[in-house]
């Protein structure tokens, strides 16, 4: 007789060869759950326990493997930054080494006093000290046990070692308590205050943006021109004014056939329109092919001048002074300024040369500025974020409610008769655009702000570049206040203006921002981990910085996930821009140094396209050694070959790249980590993950790790 067939025997087999394992982890117990039949579920067995307990060893197993490999990948990537570090501290030179540029040590003032140059880092580096050796005596207090209040401080009777040293933290705790926490806590206060008096400027200019795009304002030329107003499309040329367009330049070799070709494909009539290529350069090889530049363009029929001085004296304000003291500039009626790596659009003059007419009033029309290298690294991305908002935020609101905002130096349109009755150029600061503007406005001009009319440009892409830069907008600003401000307070302006631009314009935006920015959260908040009784409350570490990064991010949206390293990396940041405000407003050496901003000679795609068809014929190499030979007005052989030689020895040390250490970036780095390892011991979350995370972004600064290397 055959065998039953059982159908539950069947489905138990069934069953046990497919169900699923469950596995749940609850923080510090395991529990585990394998549906093997009904029975075994709702009865329990000898048989399930043992399959249980085998299978949760296998699963054991498998976690402790994978814990294992994480733990080796963790060390290696560790042991493969520290090894990188080792290198860049092996490879790289330090900021204070002499500086090999000769364009740099031209522009070294001989008078500066070398001392003061280190008396800033000398002050980060006492304040790393003193938080090291409170750092200890934290430490062994904590091993210790004591914890101490001021109530119940007492010296001990004995004299051994730990009673010493018992005497010691006690005499501590007592003198921090009574002399170090009420003026540490004033000063946060302090800080507080302006802190928040920023917030305030910052969200109301947010909200006047807000405004702007709501209501849609937008600056218009006026439709009623009169019987001689300018027919952009039409034929009749002589209706278009004259206007000078300007490229002050100083040894730009990567970027001066891109920006002298943009300007010179301008949809602008050719005879109402003059080219000055004002060259400062001081390498010979670099005039000759500036110059050569101009020629072929000067063939292809175009306007253009090639102006070089002989005396190159106050930088980029005196090699535009010496231009507009030409006596042809009085046949003209506005200038436009391009920076060498500019690029301007071909309809550049037919958007902001109209906003002029009808308008006797109007001395400045500024475009905004837009970067073909913005997704370049990090770095760029972090500028993008910071221009974006400088420029559709701050340059658009003071333009629409105040009409005056600081010139951008380039991609902007003067009426030349606003120049001339400001006082023209002057050399005194190195913001010679910001000075022009503010003496322009305090004689009654108004300025207008085009935010839909862009120009591009190049971001610095090494931090050295960038740094040098930051120092001089940030110096500069300083040295203008303290001239200028017995102009202001004597000046005819209203009331209203006169505070905007001494409480807004220059104290609260290029002074309390640099000065707080430093102060709280690089000096202060690390010294409240040490001094207990002087903190600062949560909202002031995250919160509001977080709030205003956001408002700051919300013209650049796509930079979204940049948000931290934004708010992290303009904390690293305030340490150049403080130094660059003490050094302008105290006229230390380092305020007059000027170094023109490295650039690559990136071109965006559509701009390349743009220039191929309309690029001029090329030269014949005969005719290109021809006018070679001309240009150089009589070289003699030997100076022929020492160019020669003087290339090769630049394309040689071009290969090589070296990394810079910042010294300032590194001590603040340990000082923050030291820091976040004492707020530890007081279980401060909040403050010890913001130290931490700051200390780390000062280490990447301070170890030349963000952007390109320097060349």
């Amino acid at each position: 007789m055959a065998p039953a067939f059982d159908m539950g025997d069947w489905w138990t087999k069934e069953s046990h060869r497919g169900t699923p394992v469950v596995v749940k982890m609850q923080n510090p117990n395991w529990s585990m759950l394998e549906l093997e039949s009904p029975e075994d579920h709702f009865h329990g067995g000898d048989k399930g326990r043992g399959k249980n307990a085998k299978q949760l060893t296998w699963v054991l197993l498998l976690k402790a493997h994978k814990a294992a490999g994480c733990l080796t990948s963790i060390a290696s990537g560790t042991c493969n930054l520290l090894a990188a570090i080792k290198r860049r501290l092996a490879s790289g030179r330090t900021d204070s080494e002499p500086i090999r540029n000769e364009l740099e040590r031209e522009t070294q003032n001989p008078d500066e006093n070398k001392g003061g140059r280190s008396r800033f880092y000398s002050c980060i580096k006492f304040f790393l000290f003193t938080a090291i050796l409170m750092l200890g005596f934290e430490l062994v207090a904590y091993a210790k046990g004591w914890h101490f209040n001021p109530s119940s401080l007492h010296l001990p009777q004995s004299l051994d070692v730990q009673s010493l040293l018992h005497s010691v933290y006690s005499s501590w705790v007592f003198f921090r308590v009574e002399y170090i926490a009420p003026p540490l806590q004033l000063l946060a206060d302090i800080c507080i205050v302006l802190f928040l008096i920023q917030s305030v400027d910052r969200l109301i200019l947010c909200l006047g943006c807000f405004w702007i795009r709501f209501k849609k304002i937008k600056p218009i030329p006026l439709q009623e021109l009169g019987p001689e107003s300018i027919d952009l499309e039409g034929g009749d040329s002589a209706n278009f004014p004259m206007v000078l367009v300007q490229i002050p330049m100083c040894n730009e070799k990567e970027v001066y056939q891109q920006s002298i070709s943009a300007v010179c494909n301008m949809d602008w009539p050719k005879a109402r329109m003059l080219v000055q290529v004002l060259d400062d350069s001081d390498d010979v090889t670099t005039q000759v092919l500036i110059k050569e530049e101009v020629e072929k363009w000067q063939q292809n029929g175009v306007r253009i001048l090639y102006r070089h001085r002989v005396i190159r004296d106050g930088y980029k304000a005196g090699n535009l002074k010496s231009a507009m003291n030409c006596s042809y500039v009085k046949d003209y009626e506005f200038v436009a300024i391009f920076d060498a790596d500019f690029q301007p659009a071909p309809d550049f003059l037919k958007k902001t040369v109209p906003h002029f007419w009808g308008r006797d009033d109007v001395g400045l029309v500024q475009a905004r500025w837009s970067f073909v290298n913005k997704d370049e690294n990090l770095l760029t991305r972090l500028q993008n974020i910071n221009l974006s908002f400088h420029f559709e935020v701050e340059q658009q609101v003071n333009g629409v409610f105040i009409n005056f905002f600081g010139f951008n130096g380039t991609s902007g349109v003067w009426r030349i008769k606003a120049l001339e009755e400001s006082g023209g150029w002057l050399e005194r600061t190195t913001v010679e655009d910001m000075d022009i503007a503010v003496r322009a406005h305090l004689h009654g001009w108004k300025f207008i702000f085009l935010n839909d009319v862009e120009c591009q440009c190049e971001l610095p892409e090494s931090y050295e570049a960038y740094r040098k830069q930051q120092h001089r907008w940030h110096s500069g600003p300083m040295q203008l206040f303290r001239l200028c401000l017995p102009d202001i307070i004597r000046s005819k302006i209203s009331v209203s203006k006169k505070a905007n631009l001494i409480f807004l314009f220059f104290l609260l935006r290029k002074l309390i921002l640099p000065f707080y920015s430093f102060t709280l959260f690089c000096i202060i908040l690390p010294m409240t981990m040490f001094v207990p009784e002087a903190g600062l409350p949560a909202w002031v570490v995250c919160y509001i910085p977080a709030a205003m990064s956001f408002l700051n991010i919300l013209p650049a949206p796509k930079s979204f996930p940049f948000i931290v390293p934004y708010l992290l990396f303009e904390n690293t940041m305030s340490v150049t821009k403080f130094n660059a405000m003490v050094s302008g407003l105290f006229q230390l050496g380092s305020a007059y140094e000027w170094v023109v901003t490295k650039k690559s000679g990136r071109s965006s795609e559509g701009d390349l396209l743009s220039l191929i068809d309309k690029d001029p014929a090329p030269v014949s190499d005969a005719k290109k050694e021809k006018e070679r030979t001309g240009h150089a007005r009589g070289l003699s052989e030997s100076n022929l070959e020492a160019m020669g030689k003087a290339d090769a020895k630049r394309e040689k040390e071009k290969k090589k790249k070296h990394n810079r250490i910042y010294r300032k970036e590194l001590a603040l780095a340990f000082l923050l980590l030291t820091a976040s390892a004492r707020s530890l011991l007081s279980a401060q979350g909040m403050h010890f993950y913001f130290l931490l995370f700051q200390g780390v972004s000062f280490l990447v600064v301070g170890l030349d790790l963000i952007g390109e290397q320097v060349e």
